[in-house]
């Protein structure tokens, strides 16, 4: 199929609003119910838009010295967190900007944030270092040292943390951080994401593969074969399909009966290169794609990951990332070159 040439949204996505932020927009999602959508860019700015209209609601400029790395929005949407290469984690009102707790990791750059589920606690690492925070900026854990720098962390359930490094995946149960599992396997792990049961640990490897264990029995399997490394992935929330990167295509394998050993992936085409973003809709199962070229795709996938193509926009530069509002009825792209884009999505 030829690669995507449309400048306006076709299909399911229709035209919504575009705003700037001041350079490379690094991360960020949908607060207060959707009605504003949040953005931290590398220039160490912090933004916020309306969410209907893309009108400017505040900004935080000189947020982190050297730039913004990373962002997690309170799953209550009140609460947004930053780190940067200033080595500070720093939390802040979605509603109007008002600076909260500022958190001094060390002297690297904070890399990866993230939630728990219940919003009692932040988990953030810095190299080889991960720290645990109340919402009030208390810490109340921290890691020793991993064997290499920390490349992902996610929440099993609202009171066990996985981390990602070189060879393992490590679960520790908060409050205490006592270890209560890990799963190794020799290779340098540089993405990952869980199932929403917790059930399923997938990594991106950069072997140009993904492995993935089975918590309950430790079994483990690789899905090997990707032209590239595998370095965004994303579950639907039912946790039946996993959608991976690696390539120009996007690879979605189902874990539905015996799934994936042994079954044939769905393997969706139409970016000319390579996939830098993935997300699936709410409570659905559509997945929006975007990739280097600039192209946003959304799919209606069946129950064994194939689909096609139900909605397509073109923007100038390669996509940083891709977040669906709350509702499902709106998608945001944020893009190399600092621009937010937010389309309005139809059945």
């Amino acid at each position: 199929m030829p690669g995507v040439t449309f400048n306006q949204p076709k299909g399911a996505l229709r035209v919504g609003w575009s705003a700037n932020v001041d350079d490379y927009a690094i991360a960020g999602g949908w607060a207060l119910n959707g009605e504003a959508l949040l953005v931290a860019d590398s220039a160490g700015g912090v933004h916020a838009f309306e969410g209907t209209s893309g009108k400017p609601r505040w900004a935080r400029r000189g947020a982190h010295a050297g730039g913004a790395m990373t962002a997690s929005i309170h799953p209550e949407g009140a609460t947004l967190a930053t780190g940067g290469q200033d080595g500070h984690v720093r939390l802040w009102n979605a509603r109007d900007g008002a600076p909260g707790a500022a958190l001094a990791f060390g002297d690297g750059w904070v890399e990866h944030l993230a939630w728990s589920p219940d919003g009692r606690w932040l988990a953030a690492s810095c190299k080889r270092e991960v720290r645990v925070y109340s919402m009030s900026g208390e810490e109340l854990w921290r890691s020793p040292p991993h064997p290499s720098t920390v490349s992902a962390l996610a929440w099993s359930g609202a009171d066990v943390l996985a981390t990602a490094c070189y060879g393992r995946v490590t679960f520790f149960r908060m409050p205490t951080g006592g270890e209560s599992q890990r799963l190794e396997w020799k290779g340098s792990l540089i993405s990952m994401v869980l199932s929403p049961d917790g059930e399923i640990i997938a990594c991106g490897s950069q072997d140009n593969s993904v492995h993935f264990w089975r918590r309950s029995s430790g079994q483990d399997s690789m899905m090997s074969g990707y032209p590239g490394k595998p370095a965004v992935l994303a579950f639907d929330d039912k946790g039946r399909l996993l959608a991976t990167g690696g390539s120009e295509a996007v690879t979605v394998w189902s874990f539905e009966g015996d799934g994936p050993e042994d079954t044939e992936p769905g393997v969706l085409e139409l970016h000319v290169m390579p996939i830098s973003a993935l997300a699936f809709e709410p409570r659905a199962q559509r997945l929006a794609s975007g990739s280097r070229d600039g192209a946003v795709v959304l799919w209606t996938l069946n129950q064994a990951g194939h689909g096609e193509p139900c909605g397509v926009v073109q923007l100038p530069q390669p996509i940083s990332g891709l977040h669906w509002r709350p509702d499902g009825r709106g998608l945001a792209a944020f893009d190399a070159c600092g621009s937010v884009t937010a389309w309005r999505v139809g059945k």
